[in-house]
Order: structure tokens, then C-alpha cells, then sequence
């Protein structure tokens, strides 16, 4: 008897192939705001951070309060006071968020410590850390406003947190300091998280919010990837009186990117998943915030072959393009151009020279998840770049399926007559593909 497979659950598997290996080893700083911990989803969440660090990631949790503090305020009728989107911890308030904070510490410990009854990842014992990893100091008064028991970050102890997350520990963090004076501080969670990351030298910083508060575009998608300059745009957009998740993640965020930290993400808890999703497919599923674009245009490689293989073969069993053994791939390598996605080959296309001051463009390719954006003028204006630099005047292209798309992108039908003469020789009559020539703009 067979049993049926399930293909999509094999793509998916091999898809995060190169995740798996790129992330292990890896720091994460994963800062769960209060209502994150409030929410019903913190359960899955804790089976996907402990899920993580199966995959031999190392994992620093801070915890936010924001809500829970504002709920305790009010019950022991306390007005809760900010000035400049910085609570404002007087004495009595101060006390009430030390009570918060605590209880939720152990209440935290105590969930990643449950061996994760009923979820994926049962069995698994989570080694979780607490201490005095921050070292804080009193913000004082501003504009005449004394901010009393609210701090700052002043230091982060690196090395303490390192050798507990080197030694498979999860360190975890709450948004109170500690001073040299043996003093404590009210300290922002977000502002922690990013002090952390850059201080522990980080891959990563992961942020959780809810679905109305992810980054989007004026048609109201979800903005995928962000550089830390349109970041600050987007911030300073935000109504000076708004103090979300939104708004500290891109505080942290830009702060983070410009420390060194590779990429800053913001997912929704109310997705589930998210996380895993986030880190483990191309396109994930919220909002990055990088110093360096998760896709690259590069010239290919020995090692981009395999990737290359993965895209042109479809295009080849359709007939699109000719077959090219892995062996002519080795061999001609040099002459292909790859768009990148965190690792993985999503576009290609390939440059031959001839004596005629004439260039082919052969081998242009694009995943299909990934068509109908710019990546085409991307290929063909980076080999147009690279046909110049050789001194070539003109491009020119075969092709059998494909020839409006060239014809958009400014190419002009011609004849065999107007090939290269070796290429005239070589041209495949039972292919008859069309051919399309372009000027090489000077």
C-alpha cells in the first residue's frame, strides 16, 4: 500500500534548507512586549523561541511591561504620567512597577521552564537566566520635569550574557536597571533590547506587535524591508503623541542597524507562526529593517550553482531555454549575473562576447514568485553595464516564448543575417527562435 506524499510539505522542508544553516549558531535578541505576554498566542510563541533553540540559536529574551504596569496603575487608582513618550516613575508609581515586573519575570521563567506540555517541541527543558545584565542610571530632570526612579541604559554586561547563551542558556531580561549605587530604574524594554543586541554583537533583533501595528504602504501591504534612512521617515511620520510598538521598534531598529546588528524584524503575535515564517522562507511575512538589501546583484559563482539549477530547470523542460548541462554551468560561470535572496539565486541572466563588438544576452530567468517587478531591467541594465565595460556596442537576444518582454525593454526584431558570424553557424533552426538586438547606450 502507498501512502500518498505531500510535495508541499517536501518544498517547504527544502526551501528552509539554507535557513537552517545560515541561522545556526546565531544570536537572537527577542523582545516580547507586554501585550505579546498578555496575548493568547504566548504559548505557541514559547514553543517556536524553544524551536529555535533546538536549531543551536542563541536566544536572549526581553520582556516589555507597558500594559501590565498601566493596568496596575489604574487598579491602585495611580495616573499613569509620561512626558517626551518616557514614563514618568514617581515613588508610588515606581513601586508598582517593580510588583509588575517581578511577577512577571517568574511568570515568564515558569512558562519557559514547563517542558512545553502539548505544543511540537514537548519534552524539551529550556535553561532560562535572569540577572543584573543591565547597568542603568537615573535620566534626572528635563524641562524642569523630574523623571525620579525612569532610567537609561548606561551599560550592558556582554560578556556575563555571552557566556550564559554559549553555555545553551536563555537569558532573560526585564525593563529594570540596576545602578552601581545599588539603586534600580524603570529602563524601556525596546531600548534595552537594542543596548543588548549591539552590545552582545547580535545577528539579529526580533520585535512582536500586533497586526494593527505592522509597518505598512499606502495601499495598506505590509512594507516587507526597510533601510534605517526611510525608517526615520516612516518614524517621524508618527504622531508625536503615539507611543505603540510601532514607534520604539523603529526607535530600536534604526538604533540596532547602525550598531551592527544585521537585521531588525517585526512580526504580529497574532499571526502563528510568525517567527518561523519570518525566518525560515524567502519573502517572510513582516518587516525587516537592514543595513544591506536582502537581495543582491552580483556576479555568479562556483557555488551558485546549485541554486541556478534550481531556477533555469523548469524553464528549460518547458522549452523556454536551451539545456545547460551542470558541466557547461561550471565551465561558464563567469559569464552569468545573479540576483540573490538571503543566499538563494531568484534571478539570472548570462553574458557571451563575440568579435563583432556584440554581446548575447542568454539565460535571463526569473523565479516565478518574483516576476512582474523590476528585477528584468535590473538583469538587463547590469549586463548592459558589464557589455560596455568589454567595449561591446550591441545586444543581442534568441529567444522562443519570450520576445515581447524584450520588446518592452527597448530591443528590436532583426535577422540571422545580423548575427555574429559564429553565432549565424551555431543557430538552431528547429528551435527558430526569434532575435531581438539593442543598442548599448555610451
Amino acid at each position: 500500500m502507498h501512502r500518498n506524499s505531500d510535495e508541499k510539505l517536501v518544498q517547504a522542508f527544502r526551501h528552509c534548507g539554507p535557513y537552517l544553516k545560515h541561522h545556526r549558531g546565531s544570536t537572537f535578541v527577542i523582545m516580547i512586549p507586554g501585550a505579546t505576554v498578555a496575548s493568547s498566542h504566548l504559548e505557541d510563541i514559547i514553543g517556536d523561541i524553544a524551536l529555535l533553540q533546538s536549531l543551536d540559536i542563541k536566544l536572549v529574551l526581553v520582556f516589555g511591561a507597558r500594559e501590565q504596569i498601566d493596568a496596575a496603575l489604574d487598579k491602585n487608582q495611580i495616573k499613569a504620567k509620561f512626558y517626551k513618550r518616557i514614563r514618568i516613575a514617581d515613588d508610588e508609581t515606581f513601586e508598582v512597577i517593580k510588583r509588575v515586573c517581578g511577577q512577571m519575570q517568574i511568570d515568564l521563567t515558569s512558562k519557559l521552564s514547563m517542558g512545553l506540555i502539548n505544543t511540537p517541541m514537548q519534552g524539551s527543558r529550556l535553561n532560562v537566566i535572569s540577572g543584573n545584565f543591565v547597568t542603568s542610571r537615573p535620566i534626572g530632570v528635563v524641562d524642569g520635569i523630574d523623571y525620579m526612579h525612569s532610567g537609561i541604559i548606561r551599560r550592558v554586561d556582554a560578556d556575563n550574557i555571552l557566556r550564559e547563551i554559549n553555555n545553551h542558556s536563555i537569558v532573560l531580561i526585564s525593563p529594570v536597571g540596576y545602578s552601581v549605587t545599588g539603586e534600580c530604574f524603570s529602563v524601556n524594554s525596546e531600548e534595552v533590547a537594542a543596548k543588548v543586541a549591539v552590545a552582545i554583537k547580535a545577528n539579529k533583533l526580533i520585535t512582536f506587535c500586533s497586526n494593527d501595528e505592522l509597518l505598512v504602504n499606502e495601499k495598506g501591504d505590509v512594507i516587507a524591508e526597510m533601510f534605517p534612512d526611510e525608517a526615520q521617515k516612516y518614524l517621524e511620520q508618527i504622531d508625536a503623541d503615539v507611543h505603540n510598538s510601532t514607534y520604539r521598534y523603529l526607535k530600536a531598529s534604526i538604533y540596532s542597524c547602525n550598531g551592527g546588528v544585521e537585521r531588525c524584524h517585526l512580526v504580529s503575535h497574532e499571526q502563528d507562526g510568525a517567527i518561523i515564517q519570518e525566518l525560515f522562507t524567502r519573502d517572510g511575512i513582516g518587516t525587516q529593517i537592514v543595513k544591506q538589501s536582502a537581495e543582491q546583484v552580483s556576479q555568479a559563482t562556483i557555488n551558485d550553482i546549485p541554486s541556478l539549477m534550481e531556477l533555469i530547470r523548469p524553464l528549460e523542460q518547458e522549452g523556454i531555454l536551451v539545456h545547460r548541462p551542470r558541466e557547461q554551468l561550471e565551465m561558464e560561470i563567469e559569464n552569468y549575473v545573479v540576483i540573490k535572496r538571503d543566499g538563494m539565486v531568484i534571478a539570472s541572466a548570462a553574458l557571451y562576447s563575440y568579435e563583432e563588438k556584440m554581446g548575447e544576452l542568454a539565460c535571463v530567468a526569473i523565479h516565478p514568485d518574483y516576476r512582474g517587478s523590476s528585477r528584468g531591467d535590473i538583469l538587463i541594465n547590469k549586463i548592459e553595464e558589464l557589455a560596455r565595460s568589454k567595449g561591446l556596442k550591441q545586444l543581442f537576444v534568441l529567444t522562443t516564448k519570450s520576445a515581447h518582454f524584450f520588446l518592452e525593454k527597448g530591443f528590436v526584431p532583426g535577422t540571422i543575417e545580423d548575427l555574429p558570424a559564429k553565432k549565424r553557424e551555431h543557430y538552431n533552426y528547429q528551435r527558430m527562435s526569434k532575435i531581438l538586438f539593442r543598442q548599448i547606450k555610451d
